[in-house]
């Protein structure tokens, strides 16, 4: 079957998308155009005005250098047809159709009540909506799809590909985040790296060592965004907000329920309505979305870089988090409701497909293929590890007391 184009989609980020009927269909779908309703940065846009873009164009912009990459195996030899291309362009075009309201943050909620992430979602998604009998109906299969769409194929390099260190996501989200919160660090070389791509003994996806720079400024270029965009500590402020109206709110308005009949209802704006209206039922959490929304953002009154070398280095739990939150109000004589603790965690690299932190990377040139640890690649040795900043937030009428008590508190 040959792929064929039956439109295109202009993008500010790859200038032209175009699109086959089967992926037009998906567009149109339900499920998919719910993607439009969920910001890509979540609360990101009260402090970078333009951040609005959504899951949507994310998805397009990832399912174009899948493709692209695609284009490239299979001139090389390493993928057989273009049927192969178009499974691939449909994973990667639904490799985020599970996320929930406010993206990452819904799965902070959903992590509260069960072990379900936005994958497992997903592929839900894929296998028992209306999406299930697009794909079937143009002859692809469901599980094929589903199973590439979170990396989960039994062909490595297209992992690599959906969700691995070299993926497509990584290498639209940061030109697009970029772009759109006016942050200069986004800007990588994406061409340079699909055109290297070689596959090579146990079905690896390798890098032409000509790219390892190319490489190396991606990585680079991702930690600083979450420095100064992702862990932005007035960004977290509008999140911390939105986790706990959430998670406040989840008794009332069973938000956490993740039917499909229910999920396609939860939307950004929906669920942020949803939880102001609890003025009477559950006022703190009312609350909390209604400053958000009105951008009466919460107060850093105290942050900590916490490196993977530091002592104190460990994830720690929502009921540490909360209980430390309830001992800073207590000396500061404020209420306990006017406190949060916050842990913001992330791998400082990305993870291949089984989600461990990437340790190396298999290069190619004319003569060899090889694999070299990370270890010995001095600039991205350097930012290995996990980023873990922990803050103290309070309400602006807390401000001075909480201040004033707040290290006497965290260093006992």
């Amino acid at each position: 079957m040959i792929m064929k184009f039956v439109g295109e989609i202009t993008d500010p980020i790859h200038k032209h998308i175009r699109f086959t009927e089967a992926e037009h269909d998906i567009l149109d779908s339900q499920m998919f155009q719910r993607l439009r309703r969920i910001r890509q940065l979540a609360g990101a846009h009260l402090i970078y005005p333009s951040a609005q873009h959504s899951r949507f164009e994310h998805s397009l912009g990832t399912m174009h250098i899948a493709g692209y990459a695609g284009e490239t195996l299979l001139s090389k030899g390493y993928l057989e047809n273009e049927e192969e291309i178009q499974e691939l362009r449909l994973a990667a075009l639904l490799h985020d159709i599970g996320h929930g309201p406010f993206s990452h943050l819904f799965e902070e909620v959903l992590n509260e009540k069960s072990r379900k992430n936005h994958e497992d979602i997903g592929k839900e998604i894929i296998l028992k909506s209306e999406i299930s009998d697009i794909i079937s109906r143009y002859g692809y299969d469901s599980s094929t799809v589903s199973n590439l769409s979170c990396g989960q194929s039994k062909i490595k390099f297209l992992n690599e590909i959906i969700a691995g260190s070299l993926s497509a996501d990584i290498m639209d989200y940061l030109p697009r985040d970029g772009m759109f919160t006016g942050a200069e660090y986004g800007n990588i070389d994406y061409h340079r790296l699909v055109t290297s791509f070689q596959v090579v003994t146990n079905d690896q996806l390798a890098l032409d060592r000509s790219a390892l720079y190319s490489f190396e400024s991606m990585l680079i270029s991702r930690y600083e965004m979450f420095k100064a965009v992702y862990f932005h500590k007035t960004v977290r402020s509008a999140e911390v907000m939105l986790l706990h109206s959430m998670l406040l709110a989840d008794e009332q308005l069973n938000i956490t329920d993740i039917s499909l009949e229910n999920f396609s209802e939860l939307t950004d704006e929906n669920v942020l309505e949803r939880i102001i209206s609890l003025k009477d039922q559950n006022e703190i959490a009312s609350k909390l979305a209604s400053d958000y929304r009105s951008r009466r953002l919460l107060k850093c009154v105290y942050e900590k870089f916490l490196h993977r070398h530091d002592p104190t280095f460990k994830k720690i739990n929502r009921d540490t988090l909360n209980d430390l939150g309830l001992r800073i109000a207590e000396t500061a004589g404020v209420s306990g409701s006017s406190v949060f603790v916050d842990s913001s965690r992330a791998s400082s690299m990305p993870l291949t497909p089984n989600k461990k932190e990437i340790s190396s990377v298999v290069l190619s040139d004319r003569r060899r293929a090889y694999e070299i640890p990370v270890s010995e690649i001095p600039i991205i040795d350097s930012i290995t590890g996990f980023l873990n900043m922990l803050r103290v937030y309070t309400t602006a009428e807390s401000r001075n007391p909480v201040e004033k008590c707040i290290r006497s508190v965290i260093e006992r």
